[in-house]
């Protein structure tokens, strides 16, 4: 089920793994009650350095996202150079218009802009994380061993389509 509900969210730190794990948490605590009865999350990246399958901190926050709300999580990759495949590459390009020639002085102003765009008619949901983030978190290996154990990978293609299943309750 797609909702072509857009949400943008905004940040006041560096862009990590973190941050997008609390953006996908932000989004799902928002969005959970329109989505009963969901089971599988699929979400599309580019593989870019914050989300791409081999990152740690990424993967190990994605297992824990899945074992809190029992949905199995889905990643497909856009391979390289092919952002034209990938939704969200759309959107940011008519934000690019949108907001063409603005001075994008400070936050405020960046997100007054994102909320005043239009997407399949409507405007996005604009949200801010108010949290500092630092860079190069990761997991040493004793840690990531048993997180890889979870990942289901496609044996065509293990880089680009990643299944992470939820613990079973007890």
């Amino acid at each position: 089920m797609f909702t072509g509900v857009l949400m943008i969210v905004f940040g006041i730190s560096k862009e990590t793994s973190d941050f997008w794990v609390d953006g996908l948490e932000l989004w799902w605590a928002k969005t959970k009650a329109s989505h009963a009865g969901i089971k599988r999350l699929m979400i599309r990246l580019d593989n870019g350095s914050c989300s791409a399958s081999n990152r740690r901190q990424w993967i190990k926050r994605l297992v824990a996202f899945a074992d809190r709300t029992g949905l199995i999580i889905h990643l497909v990759y856009c391979p390289p150079y092919h952002s034209k495949y990938n939704p969200i590459e759309r959107v940011w390009g008519i934000l690019e218009m949108h907001w063409n020639g603005t001075l994008l002085t400070d936050l405020a102003t960046a997100m007054h802009w994102a909320g005043t765009m239009t997407w399949n008619g409507e405007h996005p949901q604009v949200l801010q994380i108010d949290k500092t983030y630092e860079k190069g978190v990761t997991l040493p290996d004793k840690e990531w061993e048993p997180l890889q154990g979870r990942l289901e990978r496609s044996p065509t293609l293990p880089k680009w389509d990643v299944i992470i299943r939820p613990m079973p309750k007890q």
